[in-house]
């Protein structure tokens, strides 16, 4: 995933390139009923409750989806328990799952229109992105683990005993994949691809805000070949629905992307019960601009670091720190330059940046930056709701003058906003960059390839970019340190995640017995 460069920094501002004026019509809403995916069927929520889809863009209900009960959970876990007991997912041959892994990817591709409209009407996402980076990149998620199945092999050992020794790579069994809203159909992906790959099986608990492409993937992975319970679905209430998933016996891991204070509850529900945990957390990275870097690529980079996604990514570059000698001039460029990046509705396919996927994810973020002013900040840019169609639009906001106390400096805003801060030395810079509680990501901008490595390896981050944002692919693992969580998705430290060694020891009697 690499994100296209937002707007040139000379760009010139006006009232007509502010906000995209074009608009497709809008995205019909895909087929989807108020339906459980369980045991390889769709079947009706115990109760019949359902709840709205909201769509970011203008506020309005354009879908119904099951509302699940703790019930329906525990038919999901145990029909997820069953399969893996009893099917023959675990035990086909490796290159049997690799062969459906691979056609779902092909079926996604095949999709691309369907499950990006999903996308975008689910988060508000511009339509461009959702074609170009989350079905393409969810996509090569199911390849890249497809290729990497055969390969999860056991290896001999040599030991000093009348033994043949050897260890099995086996699944852990019934996988809890629980998946936040920002980006529904990759951080899902990145767990249930590698999950399935190591032949266990799945329940999805997608994000209530949106569980649409969790429900189209139920069926494109029947269409690809995975068996009846492989893997399960239930949509509804998170914080209930996810505590019973936890909790349920028939549960062996839990697989969790959200926030900080809900990994906590998580780590501490699974911990009682001995349960693994891989948790991808909170982030509030630092984007350290230092006066070498050239300043064209270093803006860009900057601004697509806070506004793709409209600013709720976890590895978002919402902290920028200038080196002084270049600062005023950094500001002034930003200045200019970020109430250009087009902001509109998401089925425009020039906009760039669309609405937060709620309307208390709005309110947040308008109520972190009135906290920024009030605590010394100045707004050079932005600052305030934007009114568009009745959806949830905040303008591209740059503060600057913000002490390292202030509430949007600690703590991740989750949204379209960037503050701004100056530093002298390299080592104030690392001391800056370092001084939350936070490592999910960080980035370094300079020419200087010594500082870039030596910078890079004093980062308390999981992964660092250097001259550019996001850059990231299948086979490159992240993941947090600190209050940013544990373990890695992506690249074959995910897989492995999601496995469990075996040791067998044959005896083979004493020798000239």
């Amino acid at each position: 995933m690499v994100i296209p460069a937002a707007r040139p920094v000379d760009t010139e501002l006006n009232e007509e390139n502010t906000m995209s004026q074009t608009a497709e019509a809008s995205f019909a809403p895909p087929e989807v009923a108020p339906r459980l995916w369980i045991g390889g069927a769709w079947r009706d929520p115990e109760g019949g409750a359902t709840m709205d889809v909201i769509d970011p863009a203008t506020g309005r209900a354009v879908a119904q989806v099951a509302a699940a009960s703790t019930g329906d959970v525990a038919a999901a876990a145990a029909a997820a328990r069953t399969a893996f007991r009893d099917g023959e997912w675990a035990r086909m041959p490796a290159r049997e799952r690799s062969r459906v892994l691979l056609r779902a990817a092909a079926l996604m591709r095949e999709r691309v229109e369907e499950l990006a409209q999903a996308e975008s009407l689910d988060v508000g996402k511009p339509i461009a992105f959702a074609r170009m980076i989350d079905v393409p990149n969810a996509a090569d998620l199911y390849e890249y683990y497809g290729t990497l199945a055969p390969h999860l092999d056991g290896a001999t050992r040599d030991v000093p005993i009348p033994a043949f020794a050897y260890t099995r790579c086996e699944p852990r069994g019934v996988v809890a994949a629980i998946s936040p809203f920002n980006f529904p159909l990759i951080l899902s992906s990145s767990k249930i691809a590698p999950a399935l790959a190591a032949g266990n099986t799945v329940v999805h608990k997608p994000s209530p805000l949106t569980p649409l492409s969790a429900l189209l993937m139920a069926e494109l992975l029947r269409d690809a070949g995975v068996p009846d319970g492989v893997y399960n679905v239930v949509t509804g209430p998170g914080a209930e629905l996810g505590d019973a998933l936890v909790r349920d016996p028939a549960v062996d891991m839990v697989a969790f992307t959200g926030s900080t204070a809900v990994g906590r509850v998580v780590a501490r529900t699974a911990g009682e019960l001995l349960k693994p945990v891989a948790a991808e957390l909170g982030g509030n990275a630092a984007n350290i601009l230092f006066a070498d870097a050239d300043l064209d690529q270093a803006v860009g980079a900057v601004i697509n670091a806070f506004v793709f996604n409209t600013g709720q990514f976890c590895m978002a570059g919402p902290r920028l720190l200038v080196e002084r000698p270049v600062y005023d001039t950094v500001v002034g460029i930003l200045e200019q330059a970020v109430g250009g990046v087009p902001l509109g509705r998401p089925s425009d396919p020039g906009t760039v940046i669309g609405p937060l996927a709620s309307a208390a994810q709005r309110d947040r973020v308008d109520e972190m930056v009135r906290d920024a002013v009030a605590s010394g900040g100045r707004v050079v840019t932005g600052g305030e709701r934007i009114e568009l169609d009745g959806g949830f639009y905040y303008a591209p906001t740059v503060i600057v003058d913000l002490p390292d106390d202030a509430l949007a400096v600690r703590e991740e805003v989750f949204g379209p906003v960037l503050t701004v801060q100056a530093f002298d030395t390299e080592d104030e810079a690392v001391a800056l960059a370092n001084g939350t509680a936070y490592g999910l990501a960080a980035g370094v901008q300079t020419t200087d390839i010594s500082r870039a490595h030596r910078v890079a390896a004093r980062l308390e981050a999981g992964i660092v970019w250097v001259n550019g944002w996001a850059m990231l692919d299948a086979a490159m693992p992240f993941g947090g340190v600190k209050d940013s969580g544990w373990g890695r998705e992506n690249g074959p430290e995910a897989l492995a995640s999601f496995t469990r060694s075996k040791s067998v020891i044959i005896g083979l009697g004493q020798p000239g017995g």
